[in-house]
């Protein structure tokens, strides 16, 4: 420093007395001018930083389910039965207390599955609730899916969603519970002092408006206010610890996860759980997933209306003069059959993984953009969780404008067995049916055979939706789809988290968001620096929630919209009453409605269990059927495989684990390179015997850009069942190969 400054940086210095008042003084007003004035969602200055006045811990860990012989759950298809894995599923947790009130805190779990389940919640918040009595309870913990259309089914708890799983899968339910509540655990040791603080980015070409008939139904004057018919920002609350680095983050961003199609059968999180990875292995490119510490959320948003197969939908049909065309803009059919209409999606013509890969990256740069810019402002303000239960069955409520509506019973759409182009339903349905035109009198039929037919006020309650399946009166042996849903809200200072009991559209979800800013600033609660975002589909499955407009036109999210044309209303409605409860003064709970009743003792579960296994006739397990090719350098791009004599998985999920490991020579010693939650391994079985009981597993992997060249072999890790007697682990080796 120059000599010509010392005396006035000496602190005993009047000069410097005089100066360090008039700075803090200008820094105040400054401070109070920004408080004032400041509208929080267009501020495009720096980070402004704030003392540590948040206590954050976050955790990761593993939930995966049986991978194979179960249904998987997204696309209801009975034939989509997992034989293999492709990348783990797992819960990440995301705690936030405030530092001078530690016990108001909130917690977020958000977890490689396609949506959260009410029954699934209530456990998962009973052991935590055990674990840390008055920590952690029904007002503050949030659970969240990603929507992954991959990953294992048999986790919810109504029947509807139960009959391609054959029913409850307690060992997938089980995973999930176990897992999620690790992931809390291990976010609660994690738990230290932090700052928060919160930016945006926009991920253009990472989804695309699968309904834009429906979308344009919205007014004009509303559609004219965006610049694209989906929300292309993506939300991001960073992690950081005292020291100013960063821990995780939380982002916020609306795309389908259907990146893999219905005819996959490997396990997998889709594009969320793959931004996921490629985000926490850039960070620590050393750590196994799941046992990483940097934790990156990508959580979905009002993902209704999305798909992320970006490039559109076009006619499957060889030999048809249709082949190769878009689909009907109206009824996503081709020649006036919805089977061979298919989004396709930025990687189509490699493969859908490719697809998936892609959209996966799209949204890990953007939440890159935002974490490693400057274009984010601190979060600071008390912190606190609010939950109620809702019964959806003819809720009467009040528009702003004064008119008395209500919601109806939960009730299914003919739209909605039309499925969407992202994976079309059978039969001879399609989507935005005429209500005017008649139907298959067949289904006319069938539907009252399936559930009872509608009564004339359900009937008149869910118009204009013709009623396909009246689930909400179809009890038998237990409820069909959810009557009572969760609903809550997470407030961690000026940003607000919307836990949404179901599939938002776009518009859907830019007015919510919008009603309840509107709301919160109004209230007095927070000022122009609010920040609101949606989480879901969070803690129940209600489906989708469309616009009034688009509820009209019945596509599939408007047939699928369970509760009537006021869904959105009533959540808009219900959320706003919640408000004054996320003031500190106000301690009490809000009133709620009772709880969907635990039907567990009534489930059905048809999934048979693991009989027996057998290695096979002078065989042994992990012995190898089919070696690695040796004597060759391989390279950057090549797979590598090798055949196993197997056992099922079933009879170990190795939750935590890995049913394989790329094994590298490092210093004369085998280190783990890569396991089966790396993208570039695939885990397949193989029933080769039911009567004997035989298996065989085809391990496999794809050589990644950056690979160290030197020897590698793959290893398989089981567990076999005899059919009498405990279950034993056994693993198995390749041979030796090269990589150059």
């Amino acid at each position: 420093m120059p000599p010509s400054f010392l005396h006035f940086c000496d602190p005993e210095s009047y000069l410097f007395k005089l100066v360090q008042r008039l700075m803090t003084n200008l820094l105040w007003g400054l401070t109070a001018f920004l408080a004032v004035t400041g509208d929080f969602m267009g501020y495009n200055g720096g980070v402004r930083g704030v003392g540590a006045q948040y206590l954050l811990g976050l955790g990761i860990a593993d939930i995966t389910g049986p991978v194979v012989e179960t249904n998987m759950m997204g696309y209801a298809d009975l034939d989509q039965t997992d034989t293999g894995l492709h990348m783990r599923q797992f819960s990440r947790a995301f705690i936030v207390a405030d530092s001078s009130k530690p016990a108001n805190r909130v917690v977020l779990i958000n977890s490689d599955i396609g949506m959260a389940d009410s029954v699934l919640r209530q456990k998962i918040v009973a052991q935590l609730s055990s674990q840390f009595p008055g920590v952690y309870t029904n007002q503050n913990v949030a659970f969240v899916g990603t929507h992954s259309h991959a990953g294992v089914g048999g986790f919810l708890a109504n029947l509807l969603p139960q009959v391609t799983s054959l029913g409850y899968v307690p060992q997938s339910a089980n995973a999930i519970i176990s897992g999620t509540v690790r992931a809390v655990v291990k976010a609660h040791s994690s738990i230290a002092p932090g700052r928060l603080s919160v930016g945006n980015s926009t991920v253009l070409d990472g989804n695309i408006n699968r309904s834009p008939a429906a979308y344009l139904a919205n007014p004009a004057a509303e559609r004219a206010r965006y610049q694209h018919d989906t929300d292309r920002d993506i939300s991001v609350l960073k992690f950081d610890d005292a020291s100013g680095k960063a821990r995780g983050f939380m982002s916020f961003y609306p795309v389908h996860g259907t990146s893999l199609y219905g005819n996959n059968t490997l396990v997998s999180t889709d594009n969320k759980g793959m931004a996921a990875y490629l985000y926490e292995a850039s960070i620590e490119p050393n750590a196994m997933p799941g046992n990483n510490s940097f934790v990156a959320g990508f959580v979905q948003s009002n993902v209704g209306d999305t798909s992320p197969n970006t490039l559109g939908a076009f006619c499957e049909a060889p030999g048809q003069p249709f082949d190769g065309q878009p689909c009907n803009f109206n009824t996503s059919t081709c020649g006036e059959s919805a089977a061979g209409c298919h989004g396709r999606g930025p990687g189509f013509r490699i493969s859908d993984f490719e697809s998936n890969r892609i959209i996966g990256e799209k949204q890990f740069f953007g939440a890159r953009d935002v974490m490693q810019g400057t274009r984010r402002s601190a979060v600071s303000g008390g912190v606190k969780g609010v939950h109620t239960y809702l019964n959806m069955a003819f809720h009467s409520f009040q528009l702003p404008n004064g008119t008395t509506v209500q919601t109806c019973p939960p009730a299914l759409g003919f739209s909605f067995a039309g499925g969407t182009s992202d994976w079309p339903g059978a039969f001879d349905f399609t989507q935005g049916t005429d209500t005017s035109d008649p139907r298959n009198p067949f289904w006319d039929i069938v539907k009252g055979v399936l559930t009872p037919q509608p009564n004339e006020e359900q009937r008149k309650c869910q118009e204009p939706k013709p009623v396909l399946l009246n689930t909400g009166y179809a009890k038998t042996p237990y409820d069909w789809s959810p009557g009572t849903v969760d609903i809550q809200m997470l407030k961690v200072g000026n940003f607000v988290i919307l836990v949404v009991p179901g599939e938002l559209t776009t518009m859907a979800g830019r007015r919510m968001r919008e009603a309840l800013r509107a709301e919160l600033i109004n209230s007095g609660l927070l000022g122009r620096d609010a920040y609101v975002v949606v989480a879901g589909p969070g803690n129940t499955y209600g489906h989708y929630i469309t616009t009034k407009e688009e509820y009209s036109v019945q596509r599939y999210e408007g047939a699928s919209t369970l509760y009537g044309q006021y869904t959105l209303d009533a959540y808009i409605e219900k959320f706003s009453s919640l408000i004054p409860y996320l003031s500190d003064t106000v301690p009490a709970a809000p009133p709620s409605d009772p709880a969907p009743p635990n039907q567990e003792s009534s489930y059905i579960s048809l999934q048979t269990g693991v009989a027996f296994d057998a290695a096979g006739i002078g065989r042994s397990y992990g012995a190898l059927l089919t070696d690695v090719v040796t004597g060759v350098a391989h390279r950057a791009g090549s797979t590598i495989f090798a055949v196993f004599v197997g056992a099922n998985p079933r009879n170990n999920l190795r939750l935590g684990g890995t049913f394989l490991s790329v094994e590298r020579l490092v210093n004369d010693q085998w280190q783990p390179y890569r396991s089966d939650s790396h993208p570039s391994t695939i885990y397949r079985w193989k029933r080769e015997s039911t009567i004997l009981g035989t298996s065989s597993v085809n391990i496999s992997w794809t050589i990644e850009s950056g690979t160290p060249a030197g020897s590698y072999r793959l290893a398989y890790f089981g567990d076999s069942k005899p059919l009498i007697g405990s279950i034993s682990s056994f693993s198995g080796r390749s041979s030796i190969f090269n990589v150059a």
